[in-house]
């Protein structure tokens, strides 16, 4: 009997044990959970803005940028994105939607110069890849968001020109 009484014991301190790592591994899987349902365009929504640099052709400019991010679901977000610099500036907006895979499509819209297209990337982790074509125009745009600052690269050509952009953006509200 004396055999019953202490794996009983054993038992119960295990279980008593095994609580507090219950709790945790529980706390830790509804984190993955939350994460996971925020949805790749979770850090971006409100209004961002700053400053970069443009090049055309063969000169730079410092270009100013506005954007905004709205989120329309978990998986689905509008954006706009304007910029000027002295002899320059785009309009940009376009709604996009990530499956499970976080694999991106979209449509974008310039609308200076009355031209858009079909948007194709990837989502992983702060890191927003995109590939945009037109009938006009196609290139590359890259977005990193790290809390309340935001990098923007884009390298399109064109109509007879090679546009390359690099701007640094701040949220200004959420």
């Amino acid at each position: 009997m004396r055999s019953l009484t202490c794996s009983r014991s054993l038992v119960s301190r295990a279980a008593a044990l095994s609580w507090p790592f219950a709790l945790f591994l529980y706390g830790c899987i509804a984190m993955q959970q939350a994460s996971a349902e925020s949805g790749p365009f979770a850090d971006l929504p409100g209004t961002w803005s700053g400053t970069g640099m443009i090049r055309l052709e063969d000169k730079t400019e410092r270009i100013r940028c506005q954007a905004s991010y709205r989120l329309l679901g978990e998986h689905d977000v509008q954006l706009q994105l304007k910029c000027e610099s002295d002899n320059y500036k785009f309009d940009l907006s376009g709604d996009f939607q990530a499956d499970a895979n976080n694999q991106i499509s979209g449509r974008w819209t310039e609308h200076s110069r009355t031209i858009g297209g079909i948007a194709i990337g990837v989502a992983h982790r702060n890191r927003l890849q995109f590939h945009f074509e037109s009938s006009a125009l196609s290139g590359d745009l890259l977005m990193l968001t790290r809390s309340r600052s935001q990098s923007v690269t884009i390298d399109s050509f064109g109509g007879g020109q090679t546009i390359k952009a690099s701007i640094t953006l701040q949220r200004r509200s959420h």
